[in-house]
Parts: C-alpha cells; structure tokens; sequence
C-alpha cells in the first residue's frame, strides 16, 4: 500500500497565519509465506524512458499494476484528517486531538481486521481468531472513534477556556474495502485511472449544501457562495457539554476499492481556494447565472474535474499530493489545505460495471445488513 501526504498554510495566511489542518496515517504491512509480490510498470509506461525512482518511493497515482493476486502481502490502513475551525481559539488543538485520538483508537480495529482473515496466506488457525468484522461493525468503530475524539476536544476547551472546533474525515481501509466517516466539509473522493473519474464520497455538513439540497443555489454558485467558510456540524465545541456524555452525528459508509483507485482525502482548502469568490458570486448573479459567466467561475475556482486530473496525470502520489497543494495556492491560496493520498496496487483490477460507490448510492450488495423485515 502506497500513500502520500502534504500540506500547506495557504499563501493568503503565509505571513501571519498558522496551519489548523492536521493529518494521521497508520499502516498495517504483513507479508507470509510467498513474500511480498511488489508492483511493476506495465508494457506501455516502461518503454517511457523514465526510471520511475521517485515513483517507487511513493507509489505511482496511475501506472502500476500488481505482479500477482496479493496472497503474498497485504496491507491496512487508518487514515485521518482534520480541520480545524478558523475563527475559534483553539482550531489547531482541536484537529490535533481529533486526529491522533481518532488514529490511536482506529489502528488496532483495522490491524484486528486484516489479521482474522488468514486464508489468503494458507494458515489454518481460523479458529483461534475472532470472527472477520462485518462492514457496519467498522463504520461503527470509525463513529465511535470520532466521538471519542470529539469527547477529548471538549474536555480540552473546559480546561483551557478556548472553544475548540474542527471537521474530522476518518477511514479504515481493510480488505479491499474503505470504511469512512465524516463530520464536518473536509472530503473524501475516489479517483478511479481505468474510467477516468472522480467520485465524492462525502457530503459537506455546510451551509452551502444545504442551500444547494434546497434547489435555493445552482453548483456554479456554490463553488464561490459567500457563505462557503459556514459549517453546520464539528467535534468539539465551547466546553459546556459534558464531555462525559456529549456526542456529535457521524455519517459513515463503506465503498469496495480497486487497484486503479485513489483514495483522496482532503480539508476544503483545496475546494475553497478562490479569494475572489464573493466578487465572482456577485457578477454571477448579476449576470443572471449565464453560461459565460459560469464558465468564468469553473476556470477560476478549483473543481472536481480538476481535482482528478491533476491526480491522474501525476507521475506519483507524492507529486500527485504536491501538486494539489499548489492548484489551491495558484487559485488563491484562501486558506490551509491538506492532503492524503492512497493505493493498494494488490487489489483487483476495475471491474467494467462496478457498484455506485459516490456519495449517496446504494451500498455493494456484499455490504448490506440484514435486518428482519414486517412480517406480512
């Protein structure tokens, strides 16, 4: 498994401003038996005249293919990003907190994960070992997690006297699945090389989403709303809540991966870049939402589209990750921004129909719970 991560003040705060986002990967490695399979350029990017070392550092964002099926090695991981809310005394301590709290709790779920299912390595001991976890047993563990987090961010701001808030955007990857959670506009996408595409895997709890759920704002508004900087859920808070007892609402979802996956995980610095965008909503309205004004607006801000390319022409995830950082600052630079980078070269390969996995769809049919039904 391959990640990257970087991050960034943000050229609009770079004199005088500090960095509220904070990161936290672990990796889980094991390797038995056949030992590790490794990754291989493929036919048509070897003859490309380059050595690729930088890319077998960091992992390559859309040319490698695993040598074998996997048995030989597998990975796990637990990421984490967080950002804290600026404007608040304490943004910085609270995605301090969140991430390594959430981290330390999550990395013992997705080591316990990957080792209860030893057939892959021929090792027959099935029976000694707790049962492989469902899907939802997960996601469960990632909301308990962010909870915990969020319990730790208010103890902080009672004590300190700070109000202490932060978005938070957590993952276990195991198995070729991902399972996240999320509070608050940081994202989570897929950018998958084989159909060239980008998929969010999260809804922001912000202002902007909602206004554009209610049909009252149009998607080329809400890349430049003035309201964009307003989220409507956070762990933490002032510390009046007991933090014994306090809780906040997770949204969670599991999404299988394939080996032309990345997993991008990002604070809505890169989304939120544009530092002119309250003049650009203002001409766009005035303009009465035409298409040659929109299509101002889609050069000028970060989007979607953007985002995929600029992860699937890169030559690595490390330049894939470097690479977004400065698309945000090129744009403006608003604010901090982080990102982390992710791929498991082992996995299979795309399939040609797979599931929906964007945000919103239908979980994969494997991950459906059962629950008993009304009798009729």
């Amino acid at each position: 498994m391959n990640y990257a991560t970087h991050y960034d003040v943000g050229d609009r705060k770079r004199d005088d401003g500090i960095n509220e986002d904070s990161v936290a990967v672990s990796v889980f490695e094991q390797g038995h038996r056949e030992g590790f399979l490794g990754y291989e350029r493929d036919s048509a990017s070897a003859d490309d005249g380059d050595d690729g070392d930088e890319g077998d550092e960091s992992g390559d964002a859309t040319d490698r293919t695993a040598t074998g099926d996997g048995a030989g090695n597998r990975s796990a991981a637990v990421v984490t990003l967080a950002d804290g809310a600026g404007g608040h005394d304490a943004g910085d301590a609270a995605s301090y907190i969140a991430t390594t709290a959430v981290c330390e709790r999550l990395a013992g779920t997705a080591v316990s994960a990957a080792r209860s299912d030893p057939a892959g390595f021929g090792v027959a001991v099935e029976d000694s070992l707790p049962p492989t976890p469902r899907a939802g047993d997960i996601e469960s563990a990632v909301a308990e997690a962010i909870v915990a987090a969020h319990r730790e961010v208010l103890e902080y701001a009672a004590e300190s006297g700070q109000q202490a808030h932060a978005t938070v955007v957590a993952g276990v990857v195991v198995g070729g699945r991902l399972h996240y959670g999320w509070v608050g506009d940081s994202r989570a996408y897929l950018v998958n090389a084989a159909r060239d595409e980008i998929l969010p895997l999260t809804t922001d709890h912000a202002v902007v989403q909602r206004l554009r759920e209610a049909d009252q704002i149009d998607d080329v508004e809400a890349l430049v709303h003035p309201r964009s900087n307003e989220i409507t859920r956070a762990v933490g808070g002032s510390g009046r809540e007991d933090p014994e007892t306090a809780t906040v609402d997770v949204e969670t979802a599991t999404v299988p991966l394939y080996r032309e996956d990345v997993v991008l995980v990002t604070s809505d610095g890169l989304v939120d870049a544009q530092t002119e965008a309250a003049k650009l909503y203002e001409w766009y309205v005035e303009a009465g939402r035409d298409d040659e004004m929109a299509a101002v607006i889609r050069d000028r801000a970060v989007t979607d589209e953007e985002i995929r390319d600029a992860v699937l022409s890169a030559r690595s995830l490390d330049a894939a990750a470097e690479g977004l950082v400065d698309l945000a600052n090129e744009r403006g630079g608003k604010d901090n921004l982080s990102t982390v980078l992710l791929r498991d070269g082992t996995l299979p390969a795309t399939p040609d129909d797979p599931p929906p996995r964007a945000a919103g769809a239908e979980p994969a049919l494997e991950d459906r719970e059962t629950v008993l039904g009304e009798s009729g």
